[in-house]
């Protein structure tokens, strides 16, 4: 891995430490502030909200300085923000911080996409890209986990108080390593929104925001899913997540190497397929705790492994806007991250088990499919 790479990791890191926890401190957080479980995965859909807001707005307005300067901005807002959200005095103020720490979530992402882009060797875009995800990969397999644990056994105020120290040692790797790149805007910001006049740009975030919200109807209900179905002890619930970590880091290595091997477009294709099935084991089997701790690892492994061929995708179709294009697509995951924490828990509400959502989420990955199968037909002239 390049040095220069190392930060847009521990961005990885931060990024997905506070966007993942909630799924398993959910059931504390709900006990704590005396809300229901589906209305604290409001929480999930709020952080996804700013996240929609945030990718595309931030990247316009920060288009024209240059990456680091970006990226250093970005990362401030992150940390003040979630240390709001430790310091949150009831639901409304938690909403509210997890809304503004959401912001520069995706522009982060999409920055750090074209930088890693630009800093990877001929033909390893894809996999360069895979290194920054590989921080969400470590925070589920190691920090996710460990602050589910604390947050579990003390207080879950503690756990965003971690994010924000891993947001302050982000913030010196990107000040000692990240690379004074100059700014690489060839257009301004009225010129690179012809790319939402592009068929093809709008397929791509309706695959991202469709498609993904199958996984997080699950994932967002993964912790009550495990222990009300599944019959695990709430103990184990921070174990259960290292297992879906691993299978992250798993289908990362997988992503990246698909998206340079084959065409994104098609290797999308297939994941999506393969997440459906894995959705409709998850309803039909979870009550059996051997078979749910193998769906638990394939489907971390899928979620993650979508990352890098989608990305691929977009930039790839947003030539001349590509920092732009790379924040729609974090825009469209967390829009399928809100989407899904929200449909994923209507099935609750009407007293149905915890792992109908995952049968909502079969039927949104199929979605994508069917939007990913229009792209590959509109793309049989021209590669994608």
């Amino acid at each position: 891995m390049k040095k220069s790479l190392f930060p847009l990791l521990l961005g990885g890191l931060a990024i997905g430490t506070t966007e993942f926890v909630m799924m398993g401190l959910l059931p504390d957080i709900a006990a704590n502030l005396n809300i229901s479980i589906p209305v604290a995965g409001h929480l999930i859909s709020s952080y996804a909200l700013g996240v929609v807001v945030g990718a595309p707005l931030l990247v316009m307005i920060g288009g024209s300085y240059p990456p680091k300067k970006i990226l250093l901005g970005l990362m401030v807002m992150f940390t003040v923000f979630n240390t709001a959200s430790a310091f949150a005095p009831n639901n409304l103020m938690l909403l509210i911080a997890r809304f503004f720490a959401g912001l520069p979530h995706g522009a982060f992402f999409g920055v750090g996409a074209v930088v890693a882009s630009r800093l990877a060797e001929p033909g390893k875009q894809a996999q360069a890209i895979s290194v920054m995800f590989a921080g969400l990969t470590i925070a589920n397999l190691a920090m996710v986990p460990v602050a589910t644990w604390v947050g579990h056994n003390y207080l879950w105020r503690y756990t965003f108080g971690i994010v924000a120290l891993i947001g302050i040692i982000t913030l010196l790797f990107l000040y000692l390593w990240m690379p004074a790149l100059p700014a690489n805007r060839t257009g301004n910001a009225r010129s690179e929104l012809q790319i939402f006049k592009s068929t093809e740009t709008w397929l791509i975030i309706l695959i991202t925001a469709i498609g993904t919200s199958g996984l997080f109807c699950w994932i967002s209900y993964i912790a009550p899913l495990m222990t009300e179905v599944s019959g695990f002890k709430s103990a184990n619930v921070s174990y259960i997540l290292v297992l879906a970590g691993f299978g992250m880091v798993v289908g990362n290595i997988i992503g990246g190497r698909l998206a340079d091997k084959f065409r994104p477009v098609i290797a999308t294709a297939w994941l999506l397929a393969a997440m459906a099935v894995t959705l409709l084991c998850i309803f039909l089997f979870s009550g059996n705790q051997i078979l749910s701790l193998l769906l638990t690892f394939v489907a971390g492994a899928l979620s993650i492994a979508l990352a890098a061929p989608i990305q691929i995708l977009m930039i790839n179709t947003s030539k001349g806007a590509e920092m732009l294009g790379a924040g729609i697509t974090q825009a469209a995951f967390n829009t399928g991250n809100a989407w899904g924490a929200f449909i994923g828990g209507i099935p609750i509400s009407m007293g149905l088990g915890f792992n109908w959502p995952s049968l909502v989420g079969m039927l949104m990955a199929i979605l994508g499919v069917g939007f990913t199968w229009v792209l590959i037909r509109r793309s049989t002239k021209v590669a994608v």
